[in-house]
């Protein structure tokens, strides 16, 4: 009998996690390989995208953390030992040195574990501004330019500063907020893309002053135009949400606030440091791995320059930046190591954003940045545009040959739901542009009613669930919300899709004995 093949996973959090799941799922027994996973953090696999909802108080850490790996979770598993990450591997191990040559990595206390694969999933880490007052360990780590990326083990803060990557940060920013609420004092906010201002949302929801300060002169500028940035600029306003735009910080200064380069200060109790992440790979380089700007090098097969290494997630370049590529990388990789599909290629993921912010309905997808580059019928762009400040509503409509290639949707989100589809199905989009641009021409394969949507149409993206995977886990047995979910996973990435699941259930109870027969109790 063959030696099953050892695969160690270094990187516990969302991809890790997903990638054990997979693997758990195509080889439940264990019969294919012997699977290691190890993460430095204390606790694994909780939902990163879901932190900004424990500081609004609509999420406790349990709604965060459903499934994360942790040594309970897999004590019933009928997989144990090496491909458990019981006992002294998985969480709390950190890994320092990966040998190439000897097939194994060192970790922190000095085990080596031996593999046959190895699979970086690393993710990325904060990167922080190097200003005074931060109590940084790593000033002298700053790239070119002028950032600092935080090493592993290597962030001080003050204890009034914070980033917000892991379920400490939250941990640490309630505690700021708490305190500053019940001074009457503010937080201000260093960074206005996606993460922060869902951050200064959730805060201003928990009853915090919050301002927001962003270097350049319109918020979430790597997914908004100008016009859209302004139109929500003024929407987080009316919420509470205050911004300091086109300024950035010179300094911090514990128990008065931020300096700015405009010469003003901004009083402030705590300060939250969203200014973006790089990925983490300090060991693929470490170990001669090809390594780029954009992460770790990988192909198709999420293999990297040594064909017994893997990466995927944040720490790979291969759509860095949100969770939908991540576990859909997972998924590809899984298939290949089980065998299920040794030909598995990931072929990337058409990149759509959404800001989870109460009260703000904003989509971004595709390259919307594109203008007149010559008019439609001379192949260029047909781009369409509405501005309706007083609403708080935008939306841009990029096309190439009667295809959606990029869109922003602020306030409009009967148009944004159509439109989503289109993108994702590549499908024609219908000729009255207008009407497509403030919802009311949507095909039927983009109607946003349970019973005109196709089985194709994308429910929940972040987990690729469709309507049609609805519909068969609910012939399976999974007849509520919570039993589709789990059945699915749908709603368990940014928990965006959460009403179209409860419909979609409603209506297939509904229609059961049109759709399909119900089975019968054994």
């Amino acid at each position: 009998m063959s030696r099953v093949p050892r695969v160690v996973v270094v990187g516990n959090g969302m991809v890790g996690a997903r990638l054990f799941e997979e693997v758990l799922r195509r080889d439940p027994l264990g019969r294919r390989m012997r699977l290691t996973v190890l993460g430095d953090e204390p606790v694994g696999g909780y939902n990163r995208v879901l932190l900004p909802g424990l500081l609004s108080g609509a999420l406790a850490e349990d709604d965060v953390a459903p499934g994360r790996l942790a040594p309970s979770h897999l004590s019933d598993s009928p997989v144990r030992g090496d491909t458990s990450v019981e006992g002294p591997f998985g969480t709390g191990s950190t890994v320092t040195t990966v040998d190439r040559a000897a097939r194994t990595v060192m970790l922190a206390d000095g085990r080596r574990l031996p593999y046959d694969r190895l699979v970086l999933a690393t993710g990325a880490r904060p990167v922080l501004p190097p200003l005074p007052g931060l109590c940084l360990d790593a000033q002298d780590d700053a790239s070119a330019d002028g950032f600092v990326t935080t090493p592993k083990g290597a962030l001080e803060l003050a204890r009034d500063v914070t980033a917000l990557r892991t379920l400490t940060d939250a941990r640490r920013l309630l505690a700021l907020a708490d305190r500053a609420r019940g001074r009457g004092a503010r937080i201000a906010v260093l960074g206005g893309g996606v993460l922060g201002l869902e951050a200064a949302r959730a805060l201003a929801a928990r009853g915090v002053a919050v301002t927001v300060v962003h270097a350049t002169p319109h918020l979430m500028d790597q997914q908004l135009d100008a016009p859209a940035g302004r139109i929500l600029s003024r929407a987080l306003r009316r919420l509470g949400i205050e911004q300091r735009l086109g300024t950035s910080a010179v300094r911090w200064e514990a128990g008065v606030g931020v300096h700015l380069t405009d010469g003003t200060v901004l009083p402030a109790a705590g300060l939250l440091l969203c200014t973006g992440a790089r990925p983490e790979t300090t060991l693929a380089e470490a170990c001669g791995l090809a390594v780029g700007p954009g992460g770790i090098a990988v192909d198709e097969a999420l293999t990297t320059s040594d064909p017994a290494i893997h990466a995927l997630g944040d720490c790979a370049d291969a759509d860095p930046g949100l969770v939908q590529p991540g576990w859909e990388q997972a998924a590809v990789l899984a298939a290949r190591l089980t065998g299920e599909n040794a030909t598995a290629r990931y072929l990337g993921t058409p990149r759509v954003t959404r800001l989870k912010a109460a009260g703000i309905e904003l989509t971004s997808l595709g390259d919307p940045f594109v203008e007149d580059e010559g008019t439609a019928g001379d192949g260029g762009p047909e781009i369409l545009r509405i501005e309706d400040p007083a609403r708080d509503r935008y939306a841009k409509l990029v096309l190439h040959g009667d295809r959606v290639t990029g869109a922003i949707l602020l306030g409009v989100p009967d148009a944004a739901a159509g439109l989503v589809q289109l993108f994702d199905s590549g499908a024609l989009a219908p000729s009255n542009r207008l009407a497509l641009l403030l919802g009311r021409a949507l095909p039927t394969e983009a109607a946003n009613d349970p019973e005109a949507m196709p089985d194709r149409a994308m429910v929940c993206r972040c987990n690729t669930v469709t309507k049609g995977g609805l519909r068969s886990a609910w012939h399976g047995g999974a007849r509520t919300p919570q039993e589709l979910i789990a059945a699915t996973r749908a709603t368990t990435g940014c928990g965006g899709c959460r009403i179209a699941v409860e419909k979609l259930a409603a209506w297939l109870a509904e229609t059961g004995p049109a759709v399909g027969p119900t089975p019968h109790p054994s």
